[in-house]
């Protein structure tokens, strides 16, 4: 992992029966919503409360993944969520998928800020621009 990708959140999420599909294994889709999960905590710790999904929201303008291995239950997802250098209202995330001490898949996705009103982008805030660049789980 890059030096220029600073862990911001780790986010424990426990598999369900019904995450996994009829291969017996959890759908490649779930593995998406963990990532999108771990995000949504981050971004709510990230942001005042009186802010969030108020004036101040995130959308994704992309998304990956690569399978690495596939996840079974039972069992916990460890989502551990780093954040690059942010740009002008984006900054990109990259998700390790862990169960264990193994990484099971690892992601990416471009982060957007948008004023709720507008669903426009905007300028990432001073305050959450800091802290993005000092980022720590």
């Amino acid at each position: 992992m890059s030096d220029q990708r600073k862990l911001a959140h780790v986010e424990p999420i426990a598999i369900r029966w019904a995450d996994m599909d009829a291969m017996g294994h959890v759908n490649n889709v779930v593995y998406f919503r963990y990532m999108e999960q771990a995000r949504i905590s981050w971004f709510e710790r990230l942001v005042p409360a009186r802010e969030a999904w108020k004036s101040s929201a995130i959308v994704i303008v992309n998304a990956s993944c690569n399978f690495r291995r596939a996840i079974t239950y039972p069992g916990t997802v460890e989502v551990r969520v780093y954040v690059g250098r942010p740009g002008g209202s984006s900054v990109a995330t990259y998700y390790e998928l862990c169960v264990g001490s193994e990484i099971y898949a690892d992601g990416a996705a471009v982060v957007v800020f948008i004023d709720m009103q507008t669903q426009k982008p905007v300028r990432i805030p001073e305050q959450i621009r800091s802290l993005l660049q000092s980022s720590a789980p």
